[in-house]
């Protein structure tokens, strides 16, 4: 069967492309389901945010529940789809990471999400081995931010067509498997996380679904040292520098939360109230969001 992402299948790709760009979300609005509680969706919920999610690959929930309870994310997740939670080594022991200013102790405030500093464009778990990758994540709002921290997102999709659209061989560059390399880390003990090589774009061996793997940053990354991976790479960042109808920007307020398959995304730098201070949970997944149980959606 001809395979959108197959380089060589233009007719199998024009058609998945012309179906996604004539369903993407014209702005973040159109992103955002009203729920009552994200513990406990009502089936019409549950297939808004699963709709959205098959089209764009995300969705925004907004809810009145603004309880400081780790078990949110989590009962969401499990609604959706989502099981296997993957708990990084900065996470708390039940897996989910409370994304706030940490306290100048332990190994948090060395990692920029536990600062109130700016992220670059980056889709979660870059630096996972090829055989864990992160497909999906659900990111929940405890507390803004007093002032800043609004976040951009958009569709990795989106991504890759501009890219084939510019220059197919872009994509081959980005697909190629040390395409972009992650050094290890070193810390008191010796290597805490060895070397990890592999593709920017791949194709999900179960779903036949489209992953990214991605970071702007330009510390501790290694691009593939040849014309077509530079060029690929200097393009994406300026797209993602652009004002792309595809790119959507919003503020979290508490309550609200985000639910992808592990979209692209960065974070603007913030002001904490320090009374208040701001507070995120992020539960991540090596699953992938279940389809919508009714509807049409895009392929």
């Amino acid at each position: 069967m001809s395979h959108p992402f197959d380089l060589t299948q233009a007719g199998a790709y024009q058609r998945w492309r012309d179906a996604k760009l004539a369903s993407q979300p014209r702005q973040a609005a159109d992103l955002v389901v009203d729920v009552a509680d994200p513990r406990a969706l009502s089936a019409s919920e549950r297939d808004a945010l699963l709709q959205r999610c098959a089209v764009a690959n995300m969705a925004i929930y907004r809810s009145p529940v603004i309880a400081e309870d780790k078990a949110i994310p989590v009962h969401l997740a499990r609604q959706l789809g989502l099981h296997q939670l993957d708990g990084n080594w900065l996470a708390d022991e039940d897996g989910i990471s409370p994304i706030a200013v940490a306290a100048p102790v332990g190994d948090r405030p060395a990692f920029i999400p536990y600062t109130n500093r700016p992220i670059k464009w980056h889709t979660d778990g870059y630096y996972q081995p090829e055989t864990r990758p992160i497909r999906a994540m659900v990111l929940h709002c405890v507390r803004p931010a007093r002032q800043g921290g609004e976040t951009a997102l958009m569709n990795h999709e989106m991504a890759y067509v501009a890219l084939r659209e510019a220059n197919p061989d872009w994509v081959r560059a980005l697909m190629a498997p040390d395409a972009m390399t992650i050094p290890e880390r070193i810390d008191d003990d010796g290597i805490a996380r060895p070397e990890q090589a592999g593709p920017v774009f791949m194709v999900d061996t179960t779903s036949g679904q489209l992953n990214m793997r991605y970071t702007a940053r330009t510390r501790s990354i290694v691009w593939k040292d040849d014309a077509a991976t530079r060029e690929a790479v200097t393009f994406l960042a300026d797209f993602l520098a652009s004002n792309s109808r595809h790119i959507f920007r919003l503020t979290l307020e508490a309550g609200m939360g985000l639910v992808c398959n592990n979209v692209l995304h960065d974070r603007a730098g913030f002001t904490d109230d320090p009374q208040q201070p701001r507070l995120l949970y992020r539960a991540r997944y090596l699953d992938r969001l279940a389809r919508p149980t009714s509807g049409a959606v895009a392929p």
